[in-house]
């Protein structure tokens, strides 16, 4: 009965984790695409400095980070020191904001689909730079994201779609997303390197630290001169308060999606967060299709499906490997 109990406990923490995590980062992903595509006012402005939005979530973060801090810190030392995160920040700064650039010149489904080709890069990098064989079934999955995302590329996007960018162009959009990729890339293996260094940095640490940088960069290069683009941004939302709502509920979307996410791995493990957020991007075209009126062709669902089964894929193969790790495990 206990075992049962606790089983059931599970199942509910697990369902509201995909509960926060989708909900948080749909919305989002719906406030984005608004603020890329909407004219604003009576005037019908864009809001057009998009990378803005990059230099808000990190202020947002930089103090929802510090807020959990010392509510759940216990006052554990021996975490990385905020001086560490320097080089990790340039890169988190950098790459976000081409991510969020990238929606002047192709539409949100477009996007989501490019960011979700992040095996690419690393398996091209691993493959060339450092000599990593990869197995058949891996090489499957990257032929499947790699061929639906090209071809999705490829094909004609619908007038309606096109009308509502500010500048339509996509290699450049498709671009930016790949830098966007490659810049994570350094992110994240910095801060690989930055928790194996110092173990005891929690989450909300590295949150913290990449945040603090983040909005010192920012600041400097939207701020450091009579011409950044900082002040337009803020003269915008002085004159677009809806804009500025939007902006910050696109922050705390952000914020709060973090938390879900730090639950879930801690809970469950980065696997079933990998199955969650992947899934979720899935609903997100789909909302993206049906609430901003992006109308996709049936070879576009086509490529978006062949994507995320290459996906779906990859999670298999993770778990498989993750099976077989505890069996060995359990029988040493």
């Amino acid at each position: 009965m206990a075992a049962h109990g606790a089983g059931l406990r599970r199942v509910l923490v697990l369902a509201f984790c995909v509960a926060g995590i989708w909900s948080a980062y749909i919305y989002q992903g719906v406030l984005q695409e608004t603020l890329s595509t909407k004219r604003f006012g009576p005037d019908g402005k864009r809001f057009e400095h998009l990378a803005f939005l990059n230099l808000a979530q990190n202020v947002v973060c930089l103090v929802w980070s510090y807020i959990m801090i010392k509510i759940w810190s216990r006052g554990s030392a021996g975490g990385a020191p905020w001086s560490t995160y320097w080089s990790a920040g340039i890169t988190n700064t950098i790459g976000p904001a081409m991510g969020i650039e990238a929606l002047k010149y192709i539409s949100y489904p477009a996007q989501v689909l490019a960011k979700s080709s992040k095996m690419i890069p690393v398996m091209l990098m691993g493959t060339l730079v450092y000599g990593i064989r990869y197995t058949f079934p891996e090489y499957v999955c990257t032929f499947l994201v790699a061929g639906g995302v090209s071809t999705f590329a490829l094909l004609k996007t619908s007038s309606k779609t096109i009308s509502k960018l500010a500048h339509p162009n996509a290699p450049l959009g498709y671009g930016l997303c790949f830098l966007n990729l490659a810049f994570d890339g350094f992110t994240n293996a910095t801060q690989d390197s930055l928790t194996a260094r110092y173990p005891k940095t929690t989450a909300w640490d590295i949150m913290l630290g990449m945040n603090l940088w983040g909005t010192i960069y920012n600041m400097l290069y939207m701020f450091g001169w009579p011409q950044g683009i900082g002040f337009d941004a803020v003269q915008f939302c002085k004159q677009h308060p809806e804009a500025a709502w939007d902006i910050f509920l696109y922050c705390l979307c952000g914020a709060v999606g973090q938390n879900f996410i730090f639950l879930t791995i801690s809970r469950f493990g980065s696997l079933a967060n990998t199955t969650i957020t992947t899934t979720r991007k899935f609903v997100s075209i789909v909302v993206s299709s049906l609430l901003s009126g992006n109308p996709l062709s049936t070879k576009q669902w086509g490529c978006i499906v062949m994507v995320f089964s290459g996906l779906s894929y990859q999670i298999y193969l993770k778990w498989k490997k993750l099976q077989k790790l505890q069996k060995k495990r359990k029988a040493t």
